[in-house]
């Protein structure tokens, strides 16, 4: 029979193998990275076990993802699991650094895309250019957030939406209300 402990959602495996192949990594070269064996990692992934919360640090930390992400804070209801995310059930992700916080819209990161809820703190920017391998998309709900795409700077507000595919880009919020935006990214990088 299977265990899950609170806290710890049933797509873990799910998540882990998505994470993975986005960064493509092997499962043999994963496995020796974390000190474990193949089978070990190919169950783990499967669901067929859980890891420690030792083994979940060393694999968030090989994946290069905050460990928050493979935590669910409330588990979904069974009709509602892998299809709906409650407002108050939301995963944290990225890590909340510079004043920005995210949170996962999807359900989980199987998909070949991970929908993200950004809320920009009043006067919060990154200093440094992020260059990622994806095509990612944002929507402003509300507030006014200034991006830079390549090195052009673009003023966006509530309404505007913009494309980033693979150029390195930085973000600003110079105003003293928070921006909230909604993003989407392929392949999940979180």
């Amino acid at each position: 029979m299977q265990h899950h402990r609170p806290g710890i959602p049933h797509t873990l495996g799910a998540d882990l193998r998505a994470l993975r192949r986005a960064r493509g990594i092997k499962l043999a070269d994963m496995a020796v990275a974390l000190g474990r064996s193949v089978g070990w990692l190919s169950q783990v992934e499967r669901d067929k076990s859980d890891p420690s919360i030792t083994d979940l640090r060393h694999i968030a930390a090989h994946l290069d993802v905050p460990v928050s992400i493979l935590f669910r804070h409330e588990a979904a209801p069974a009709n509602e699991a892998g299809y709906v995310v409650r407002a108050g059930t939301r995963r944290p992700i990225g890590s909340s650094v510079a004043g920005l916080v995210e949170e996962l819209l999807s359900p989980d990161l199987t998909d070949d895309f991970e929908m993200v809820h950004c809320t920009f703190q009043p006067h919060s920017r990154i200093a440094d250019r992020v260059t990622r391998p994806t095509q990612e998309v944002g929507y402003i709900l509300s507030g006014t957030l200034e991006i830079e795409i390549a090195g052009v700077t673009h003023r966006l507000d509530p309404g505007d939406s913009f494309r980033i595919r693979g150029e390195p880009f930085r973000w600003a919020n110079r105003t003293d209300t928070p921006v909230v935006a909604i993003w989407v990214i392929a392949p999940p990088v979180y």
